[in-house]
């Protein structure tokens, strides 16, 4: 199942005078490594007069260095995503063998190339008084010990909509047991570092479609589809890479988070970077997702015109093979065995063999006169079933009826003229 929509993101700065504008960073395009299939993305800025060249940072994430030579009263930033929201296990990935418990060490190369992902730039009490709280007693499997993480910070800490620029220290998170969405992806990086892991800061969009029908039991979601700009962590597993997880909603990361920026600190990843005179400054912003396409589904399926536009194509296809005379049938899958070797590996297991293949070449040329003279052969390869290291051996025969008796009248024909 799939559902395209449209992110539209707008945000608007209004200054009280003309200010000049020092070069700005915008960090609002989908990372090359989104796992959310990105099927087009615009970025529009005014004013108008202004000089953009797109990079990429040390860590392979795009930005957009902005120069505007002239002094303005009013920045707008508009960005359109069109994303194909098909549906992503989370669980999805291998893992190596040495990881596959925690705690486990990093080997080689990888230590060395993920050390800025490790670096502990806080040891507060709260922070270790947190980590203490963690029952890591005994050895556990890593995806069970990052659902636990994630989900303990999730009870731990409960959500607040901060305006304020920045993000908290784990201290003042932990003291409050409050914070933002990207109070709590920084927090958990933190801790994941403090426990031997790799983890990384990841600001992007978060879109989030009602349901269908309304759950059971638990939560069913929002009442409307819903997107803004979101954080989360990802910690990195050797075999699996790099695994989003969600402290806001103690969930691991699926295809409604699309990344903008992953960092190994969050002021890297921040979304807009840059400076103006000093001047007062109203702020509106506007985020909507619209859906452009969705695939049928048990709960919500065909409407009664798709079902008449399937249909008309059906009847099309009929009338085609009814004019073109081309006849299907149901056919048969007899199995042979010979009678002189019922034991032998070739008649039981083995996908080929000596006086396997001498019987079935007879008998393929044999069922050729009886039902398709002059048919052609085909020698390819057949069914692999399980168990067996090779595939079969398939014997076909194909023939056209109609154009068999053509080739009759044609020979009566050529003979009554001679």
């Amino acid at each position: 199942m799939a559902i395209k929509v449209a992110i539209n993101h707008c945000t608007t700065y209004r200054y009280d005078k003309l200010v000049s504008m020092s070069p700005h960073i915008f960090r609002l395009r989908p990372a090359v490594h989104s796992r959310t299939p990105i099927e087009a993305y615009s970025l529009k800025i005014t004013p108008a007069e202004h000089f953009i060249n797109w990079q990429q940072d040390p860590f392979g994430n795009y930005m957009a260095r902005v120069v505007f030579p002239e002094k303005t009263k009013e920045m707008t930033i508009e960005v359109e995503v069109i994303a194909n929201l098909v549906v992503i296990n989370p669980f999805d990935f291998f893992v190596e063998e040495y990881a596959e418990s925690y705690p486990f060490k990093y080997q080689g190369q990888l230590e060395k190339e993920l050390s800025l992902y490790m670096e502990k730039k806080e040891s507060g009490p709260l922070l270790k008084k947190w980590l203490d709280s963690l029952d890591l007693s005994k050895e556990m499997g890593i995806v069970d010990f990052l659902v636990m993480i994630n989900q303990k910070l999730n009870n731990d800490i409960n959500y607040s909509i901060r305006m304020e620029p920045g993000v908290q220290s784990c201290e003042e998170t932990l003291g409050k047991a409050l914070g933002s969405c990207r109070d709590s992806a920084w927090l958990l990086v933190q801790a994941l570092r403090h426990l031997g892991l790799a983890a990384r800061f990841v600001s992007g969009y978060l879109v989030q479609l009602t349901a269908d029908i309304k759950s059971l039991d638990g939560p069913s979601g929002p009442e409307e589809d819903f997107t803004d700009l979101h954080a989360w962590t990802e910690v990195y597993i050797p075999g699996a890479g790099w695994i989003g997880l969600d402290p806001t909603s103690g969930l691991f990361a699926g295809e409604g988070h699309i990344p903008l920026a992953c960092t190994p600190d969050y002021v890297s990843a921040a979304p807009v970077v840059g400076a103006t005179d000093k001047c007062k400054v109203d702020f509106f912003f506007d985020n909507k997702v619209t859906r452009i396409h969705e695939d049928p589904r048990v709960t919500m399926p065909y409407t009664e015109e798709q079902w008449a536009a399937i249909n008309a194509v059906g009847n099309k296809v009929d009338d085609d093979l009814e004019k073109w005379d081309v006849r299907m049938t149901m056919g048969g899958e007899p199995t042979f065995v010979s009678i002189e070797d019922m034991e032998s590996a070739q008649w039981n297991t083995a996908a080929d063999g000596p006086h396997k293949r001498t019987l079935a070449h007879d008998l393929i040329f044999r069922l050729r006169e009886k039902f398709g003279p002059k048919g052609m052969l085909h020698y390819g390869q057949g069914k692999w079933y399980p168990g067996e290291p090779l595939p079969r051996w398939q014997y076909g025969l194909f023939w056209r009826k109609r154009w068999l008796s053509y080739l009759e009248e044609y020979r009566t024909d050529s003979s009554r003229k001679n």
